[in-house]
């Protein structure tokens, strides 16, 4: 009795469960409904056992007990019929009367044994049919909150995976605007920029030597007309023109070599 009362108080204890409250406390509530879940189903199982084993006690208990009421009556026919030979024999003979009487006697005494037997089951009959009832509705309970629990687990873990797929979003597009991608690329946009402009400066720094030599050709042209021009005015040109000097300096020579042949 003891351990159906057991039973009964747990099956009572866990369908009174407030699961929300119970998950309120919980450091880890997809690790605390998975250990729901196995706690329940566990007392589920045991509870299925000892209603079980209460039911079977129980139909034991009413065979019993109609076993009892079946003799009962059984020994209440034999009294009868034994009553009724002694009826037909007691002006015939007395002695097979009066014993026919006694053997009425112990059927009787033996009904009202077997009687006394089935009223004594029947209190402890209805207390086990009242306690079997109320362990069938905690189980009913038990399931459904069993059924319940499941589903609020399985709603709370795709919750909690969607949550964390926000987060890890949350995150991601926290630290894009943290290290801003773009500044990465302003920053390899400049170094493009400066590589470009120190490759436009060492072929703007060929071109200037080319120009410079050119230049310096030019200067040297000019400079050795310059000297040809004095030359030309040393040597007695009016006009300082290289082209009167080159004549003056050509007729002159003529009448020496003329002279020298005579």
């Amino acid at each position: 009795m003891a351990e159906k009362q057991s039973i009964l108080g747990r099956v009572a204890q866990l369908t009174r469960a407030n699961l929300n409250a119970i998950l309120d406390r919980a450091e880890d509530p997809q690790k605390m409904l998975d250990q729901l879940v196995r706690d329940y189903t566990s007392s589920i199982a045991e509870a299925e056992d000892a209603v079980a084993v209460t039911i079977g006690n129980l139909r034991l208990a009413e065979q019993d007990h109609a076993a009892d009421l079946a003799e009962a009556r059984d020994w209440g026919q034999k009294a009868l019929a034994a009553s009724n030979k002694a009826s037909e024999l007691r002006s015939s003979d007395p002695d097979e009367a009066a014993r026919f009487e006694n053997l009425a006697k112990i059927a009787i005494g033996k009904q009202i044994t077997a009687e006394n037997e089935a009223k004594e089951v029947e209190p402890m009959i209805d207390s086990q049919n009242e306690v079997v009832e109320k362990l069938k509705n905690g189980l009913v309970q038990m399931r459904s909150k069993l059924e319940d629990l499941k589903s609020k687990r399985d709603q709370l873990v795709a919750r909690a995976k969607t949550a964390e797929a926000q987060a890890t979003v949350q995150g991601a597009i926290s630290s894009i605007n943290v290290m801003d991608p773009t500044s990465e690329i302003s920053r390899y946009e400049e170094q493009v920029r400066r590589e470009e402009a120190r490759v436009a400066g060492h072929a703007e720094l060929q071109d200037t030597s080319l120009e410079s030599q050119f230049a310096e050709l030019e200067d040297y042209g000019r400079n050795a007309e310059v000297e040809a021009r004095l030359a030309a005015l040393q040597a007695g040109s009016p006009t300082g023109q290289i082209g009167a000097g080159e004549e003056q300096a050509t007729g002159s020579a003529a009448p020496e070599e003329d002279r020298t042949t005579y």
